[in-house]
């Protein structure tokens, strides 16, 4: 079954991206009016980039685990079957 899972969850993260992308884009027009700068941008300050990059991971990686989570939840509703890990690795 995992591997039935396995296309579903690739595409489950490509609309995570998606949301994601959207959510940082929301969240940085409440910051500054400008567009995030790249860190090939020659005149932006070291802290908007940084701030900008921080920002933009951990607004991806929440959604990522949200989406990650809430479909492995529906998958094992539907099958009663869980896509991933029973119990976190005990040597991590």
């Amino acid at each position: 079954m995992k591997f039935i899972y396995k296309p579903i969850g690739i595409f489950l993260g490509i609309m995570a991206g998606l949301v994601g992308k959207r959510l940082f884009n929301f969240a940085w027009t409440k910051i500054d009016d400008e567009d995030p700068p790249k860190g090939t941008t020659e005149q932006a300050p070291w802290v908007k980039i940084i701030g900008a990059a921080a920002l933009q991971g951990v607004i991806f990686k929440v959604t990522r685990v949200v989406v990650d989570r809430y479909g492995a939840i529906g998958w094992n509703y539907l099958t009663g079957s869980w896509p991933g890990e029973k119990r976190p690795d005990p040597d991590q």
